[in-house]
């Protein structure tokens, strides 16, 4: 199994990214998208070993990660992003279970946070339903509700190995025959729903996706987007816009429009009263740029193609 690293601005992250692979006898691929804190620089330095692809802008998470999966000779490629550290034996594990299934396009490993904290992974494809639960406080609530907690798969145990309709693109291992029969990652997605367009298209393709907890991956989370916090939310919801233009119905796409309108509508509304009531200047200083984000969307940016060229 060969290894892609997609890196933005992670320098500290993508070295202990690739420290984690150091023993791994595996072709490793970096590649960064116009990094400016050196990070191609350490890699050249600190890891002479790892295949570099430096470009010159930035290209977004799916077109790097076509780039980095085309030079890659094995059948199963690790793609991960650059704030991720596998523990010992992950790519063996994953490797064998694409060994056991070969149906399965992509396997997603068990995700955690830094602290151990299980990371959702597996998610429903993103119809109205699931994007309300997604975009408003109902899908949080859901996780305190037994019954209702299995069946809505964000709060699920992720305790045992299943098809899902899509995992989280930070860690996923690809059968590359299948990744490249459906063309690799749509380009047109800058940032986000890369993957859930990905995986949509590879079931539609007769392929699986499947969650499979043999191996654990600690990810930090968005250590290359918390200083565009404001541009992130936007960009989020004109990906999941592109996606439904993509995939479905007009009246879907219609349909969406007034969700996320209404949704984010009501968060600008309630957005002071939750800054008043913030623990600490930290929390206060996300509130105000989701607040910033939320003006944004209502102004209609979020409709607008190929927002993402910008960031």
């Amino acid at each position: 199994m060969d290894v892609v690293v997609v890196n933005h601005n992670t320098r500290q992250h993508l070295d202990a990214c690739l420290s984690a692979l150091r023993d791994a006898r595996v072709t490793r691929v970096v590649v960064d998208n116009a990094s400016i804190d050196d990070s191609a620089a350490t890699v050249r330095e600190r890891h002479p070993g790892v295949v570099l692809i430096d470009n010159t802008q930035n290209l977004g998470y799916g077109a790097a990660a076509n780039q980095g999966i085309a030079l890659c000779l094995s059948e199963y490629v690790l793609l991960l992003n650059s704030d991720t550290v596998i523990a010992p034996g992950a790519l063996g594990a994953l490797s064998e279970y694409l060994d056991h299934h070969a149906e399965v396009a992509i396997v997603g490993p068990r995700i955690t946070y830094p602290d151990g904290r299980l990371q959702p992974s597996c998610n429903p494809f993103p119809t109205l339903l699931p994007t309300l639960l997604a975009e408003s406080a109902a899908g949080q609530f859901l996780s305190y509700v037994p019954l209702a907690r299995e069946l809505y798969l964000p709060s699920s145990s992720h305790t045992r190995a299943r098809p899902v309709p899509w995992i989280m693109g930070s860690a996923m291992a690809i059968r590359r025959s299948a990744f490249e029969a459906v063309g690799g990652f749509d380009t047109a997605f800058f940032m986000y729903f890369e993957e859930v367009d990905l995986c949509y298209r590879l079931w539609a393709a007769g392929w699986h996706v499947h969650f499979a907890p043999v191996a654990t991956i600690v990810h930090v989370g968005a250590a290359s987007t918390r200083r565009h916090r404001s541009d992130m939310a936007v960009q989020a919801l004109a990906s999941r816009l592109l996606f439904y233009r993509r995939h479905y119905s007009d009246l879907a796409v219609g349909a969406l429009v007034l969700l996320i309108d209404a949704v984010v509508f009501v968060r600008w509304v309630l957005g002071p009263l939750r800054i008043r009531l913030a623990r600490d200047e930290a929390r206060r200083a996300q509130l105000r740029d989701e607040m910033v984000a939320w003006q944004r969307v209502l102004r209609g940016e979020w409709l607008r193609p190929a927002l993402g060229r910008r960031t």
